[in-house]
């Protein structure tokens, strides 16, 4: 049902994980979430406990406890109060939920009465099965009565209400010949049980899965499952099952949502606030015996419109539930920040290492700060807290465009990580061209975007010293600085990727170059990777713990066109020539051309990931090209990074198939106030 429902809404279903600790953890570090919803009464202890360990928001939405499991929850409170602690909020239904949750062991302060879900009721688009309109206009029933969601006895002194609803239908079908009755069994399991049932007792009845036409007064049993709710429009008169026998009762929100009147037995304690609400505004017919039911039955089937309408009108009072809810919702994904725990054996192996690694990156710190060097020109650096995969050389270029168009002369410092040129320094003009050999793929990327002058070698300020030789820039972008000590700043930018903000942990536990207290060095954070209109209140809380004072801004990867390798020819990112493609990178974080994907909308067959910065072999390719041509790939994609690193023949290694790489952009928010907070005071 949940695959039929939400198949353009969800991007997967399936089963809960077993709450054993390793599993759910094990889905968590897999799905990385920022929250999870916890419908009605699930309480799962290890779920809650690992949720609020993985850094993700945690909600129980439309809560109930019935009156009857209460004293189970009053009993095992000393149990239960350590899971009902872990929930940020409990969205209770009603003030008697509220309280019975509270009883359970749950905090004063994190329950609320929230609304019943249910009161929001929409009945399906789709409406009467076509199937089924047909049947009723061949058949032309005078009134229609509704049996839904029958069940059997409890126990063996309960009563089966297939055999109550027919024996009441024998009774009124004897003063309504044209009636036909709907007999909807709860459980597919019954519908053969129940079709028995009416054939011994001789009454006329077609099942739903075999319509004919038949005699009136005549059943039409529904073997299906999701109509029920759109039947309820066609019928003048519903008995909700499930309340004769002592089942607890069902919904009767949705029969009300079409005014019509509804019968029930004395066991709604599922839904007794409900219930109780319904028969305060005399808008629900109770029966305490099977006895009763034909009689109810006939007297509102001879008229009794104004109690359809007074349910109605308390079904329509009630509603808005949903969006109240949803707000709630929204504000708890904002608050959830994934940090999903490590692997128990790589905390006890890695942890003492990563305590190595914060020593020595402390001692390099104070060293660093003995001979630290200052150029003429001021420095601005552009880093961040976690190995690679954050989107700093793409900020880098965006910024460096921007100085460029203010008139402020900018060039670039990096290190040209993995270029295969022995020269300790290699100076690029703005518009000059130079060989991937000696300027690595990240410094060629900005090479070629054209807006500075590029420097490149380990020892920056020496580089940096001979570009102010060469060209005299106005301002330097120092890629990838914000752990190069050696060199004087006036600004440092952090980058944090809003999807997983501090690596898992410092090296080698996870992907921290450096703590998050070292962000009290940063005079600006940038939030990558920020979605908009998504607000990331609880990493924000985060960052404001180590840094008080840095301004926030947030920025995304924008699509721009897709790049043909063969011809050089574009085509718009959101329209390409294309819908099934096969992808490949080699980056510190691939995830993050893979959200761009799925972003464009596009039907990726596999994805592929190699180490970053990985120079592809004619072996490489022809494997892709198989893989792809095998899932029905109509392209292989990829990034610009990975474009450069293609051997010289790779069009041709790859046909039939044609090669495309993503150019891409990014979107600051509040672009102007960072703009100012860097520019202010240059020469």
């Amino acid at each position: 049902m949940a695959e039929q429902k939400l198949v353009e809404l969800v991007d997967g279903v399936f089963y809960a994980p077993l709450d054993y600790r390793c599993i759910v953890r094990k889905v968590l570090r897999r799905l990385r979430p920022s929250l999870v919803v916890v419908l009605e009464t699930e309480i799962w202890p290890n779920l809650y406990r690992e949720v609020k360990r993985a850094g993700a928001s945690l909600l129980v939405v439309n809560g109930r406890i019935s009156g009857r499991a209460l004293p189970r929850y009053v009993r095992w409170n000393w149990f239960f109060r350590h899971a009902l602690a872990q929930p940020d909020a409990i969205l209770a239904q009603t003030e008697e939920d509220a309280r019975r949750y509270v009883l359970a062991g749950a905090p004063v302060g994190r329950v609320q009465a929230a609304g019943n879900l249910k009161y929001d009721f929409a009945p399906p688009a789709a409406g009467v099965p076509a199937e089924i309109v047909e049947f009723l206009d061949r058949t032309r029933p005078g009134k229609i009565w509704v049996a839904a969601s029958t069940m059997p006895p409890a126990d063996s002194g309960d009563v089966d209400e297939d055999d109550v609803v027919i024996d009441a239908f024998h009774e009124v079908a004897a003063t309504h010949p044209d009636l036909l009755l709907i007999l909807v069994p709860r459980r597919p399991e019954r519908f053969a049980m129940a079709a028995d049932k009416l054939a011994r007792a001789g009454i006329a009845f077609t099942r739903r899965t075999a319509l004919e036409c038949i005699q009136l007064p005549g059943v039409l049993l529904l073997d299906s499952m999701g109509e029920l709710a759109a039947l309820f429009e066609r019928a003048d008169v519903v008995f909700m099952g499930g309340t004769l026998a002592n089942r607890g009762g069902h919904n009767i929100l949705e029969p009300a949502y079409f005014g019509k009147p509804v019968i029930t037995g004395p066991h709604m304690e599922n839904f007794a606030a409900i219930a109780e609400e319904f028969h305060q505004a005399q808008a629900l017919r109770r029966i305490v015996a099977p006895s009763e039911l034909a009689p109810a039955v006939e007297e509102l089937l001879n008229g009794n419109s104004a109690m359809g309408e007074r349910a109605r009108g308390v079904a329509q009072s009630k509603r808005g539930v949903t969006e109240r809810i949803a707000s709630q919702i929204w504000d708890a994904f904002s608050d959830g920040v994934p940090a999903p725990v490590p692997y128990w054996l790589a905390r006890v192996f890695l942890v003492p290492l990563s305590w190595v690694w914060r020593a020595g990156h402390h001692l390099n710190i104070a060293t660093s700060g003995l001979g630290r060097h200052t150029l003429h020109a001021p420095v601005i650096s552009v880093g961040g807290l976690t190995m690679g995969g954050v989107g700093k050389s793409p900020m880098v270029a965006h910024l460096a465009a921007r100085l460029h168009e203010a008139g402020h002369d900018p060039a670039i410092l990096t290190r040209g990580y993995k270029r295969k040129s022995p020269e300790p320094v290699v100076i690029v003009g703005r518009g000059e061209a130079a060989s991937q050999y000696l300027t690595g793929d990240e410094a060629q990327m900005l090479l070629r975007a054209g807006h500075a002058h590029i420097g490149i070698g380990s020892d920056r300020y020496r580089v940096g010293l001979e570009l102010e030789r060469g060209f005299a820039p106005g301002v330097f972008l120092l890629d990838d600085g914000f752990q190069h000590f050696k060199l004087a700043r006036r600004h440092d930018i952090v980058l944090i990727d809003g999807l997983n903000p501090f690596g898992g942990g410092v090296f080698p536990l996870g992907r921290g170059r450096e703590p998050a207290d070292s962000l009290r060095r940063a005079t600006a954070i940038v939030l990558t990777r920020a979605e908009p209109g998504h607000h990331n209140t609880g990493l924000e809380r985060q960052l404001r713990a180590h840094n008080s004072v840095a301004p926030i801004y947030r920025c995304r990867v924008i699509p721009r066109e897709w790049i043909d390798v063969y011809s050089s020819l574009s085509a718009p990112a959101m329209e390409p020539p294309f819908r099934k493609v096969a992808a490949f990178c080699g980056l510190g974080n691939p995830r993050s051309f893979w959200s761009t994907l799925e972003e464009l909308r596009l039907d990726v067959v596999f994805h592929w990931a190699f180490g970053d910065h990985h120079s592809y072999r004619p072996v490489e390719l022809q494997r892709l090209l198989a893989q792809a041509q095998a899932a029905g790939a109509e392209v292989l994609v990829t990034t610009e990074k990975d474009a450069l690193n293609l051997c010289g023949d790779a069009c041709a290694i790859v046909s039939p198939l044609k090669l495309y790489w993503l150019k891409i952009g990014i979107e600051i928010e509040r672009e102007e106030e960072l703009m100012r907070q860097i520019t202010e005071g240059l020469r």
